[in-house]
């Protein structure tokens, strides 16, 4: 095997594979390894460069015949609260969440194991054991933390932490420029409160509040219902080969 120098990146191809979001397309993405001291300046820089984490990795499309995915991020500081976004905020004004160490629960693979027998079947995280979610967690060399949601308690004014059962649970990354929200998951039982536009919308207001300028939400994809939902957060940038573009 050829020795490199620590800090160049080096950079593989996966093969061809069948695209999830848009039937009839070839997906294959570039990756790299984000680990030792360097892990979290290179992933600074390669979320500013449209890549996203799964663990030690960080991959971006590179698809052949196809540009569709395309990296979002929310500019917080100017964030349109809409009449729907302020409604939803209201809904779930009694539950909080308590930004922790990146440490998985029994309690969080239960609700997560709902959450994909409920909402995504037949999708390639549906056999996810236990271990294969605690390596979802803890397998990172980056600053990464979870947040869980639950109900206000009466000393949440004083330790900031909800009680009761689960809600939602978010794994985000901590950049230099912005919060980037690497998975999350919620009570599918609980429609009615839009968890999941909930929680995008509390990791505006922390972005805000840590004053950091973006939300990176991954990727949006033109014709996939599944990423519809992201061109809702506006003002957002995507980016587009020249770089990014306010839309």
């Amino acid at each position: 095997m050829t020795e490199h120098p620590r800090d160049t990146p080096q950079f593989y191809m996966t093969a061809p594979a069948p695209c999830p979001y848009l039937p009839g397309q070839v997906e294959r993405k570039v990756f790299t390894h984000l680990v030792g001291e360097r892990s979290t300046g290179l992933n600074d820089l390669l979320s500013q460069g449209g890549f996203r984490r799964s663990q030690t990795i960080a991959y971006r499309p590179a698809c052949e015949n196809c540009r569709a995915c395309v990296s979002v991020r929310v500019l917080v500081r100017e964030f349109d609260w809409t009449p729907s976004f302020r409604r939803i905020r209201a809904k779930n004004s009694d539950l909080v969440g308590d930004l922790r160490a990146a440490v998985p629960s029994s309690d969080q693979y239960s609700l997560f194991r709902r959450y994909l027998d409920s909402r995504h079947s037949d999708g390639g995280m549906a056999s996810m054991s236990v271990l294969d979610y605690a390596m979802m967690i803890e397998d990172t060399h980056v600053k990464t933390r979870l947040i869980e949601y639950r109900r206000r308690g009466p000393d949440t004014a004083i330790n900031g932490r909800g009680m009761g059962p689960l809600y939602g649970v978010a794994l985000t990354d901590v950049l230099a420029d912005g919060l980037s929200m690497v998975y999350s998951f919620y009570d599918p039982d609980e429609a009615h409160r839009s968890l999941g536009t909930w929680i995008i919308l509390d990791h505006i207001m922390r972005a805000q509040a840590m004053g950091l300028p973006y939300l990176y939400l991954g990727y949006w994809i033109e014709g996939s219902r599944k990423m519809h939902y992201k061109s809702r957060f506006l003002p957002q940038e995507r980016l587009a080969p020249a770089g990014w573009e306010r839309v």
